[in-house]
């Protein structure tokens, strides 16, 4: 298994029930295969730059164990998820 995180920025708008279900969705495709290390919710933030036209999100960091195939399905269910507007998959066993 390699090490990987996952940084994901939810729409701020949404209500905070809305905002836990993204996080347990996220939590749950990375359980079937692999293992949830740290759950870090850094909460409100102000973007960098605008994105479609929203100023602020809300940032969450995920570390987690799995095989090299998991990450491919995260990115695929973030990419046709509504609620995230942005997510960064790394691989921190590379150097």
């Amino acid at each position: 298994m390699r090490n990987y995180e996952v940084m994901f920025i939810i729409e701020s708008t949404l209500e905070d029930e809305k905002k836990e279900a993204t996080i347990e969705m996220v939590k749950e495709v990375i359980s079937a295969n692999g293992e949830v290390d740290k759950v870090d919710v850094w909460g409100m933030r102000k973007l960098a730059y605008p994105i479609q036209k929203k100023n602020e999100g809300y940032y969450v960091l995920i570390e987690f164990k799995a095989d090299s195939d998991l990450p491919n399905e995260l990115d695929r269910r973030l990419k046709i998820s509504d609620s995230v507007i942005r997510h960064l998959i790394i691989n921190k066993d590379e150097k």
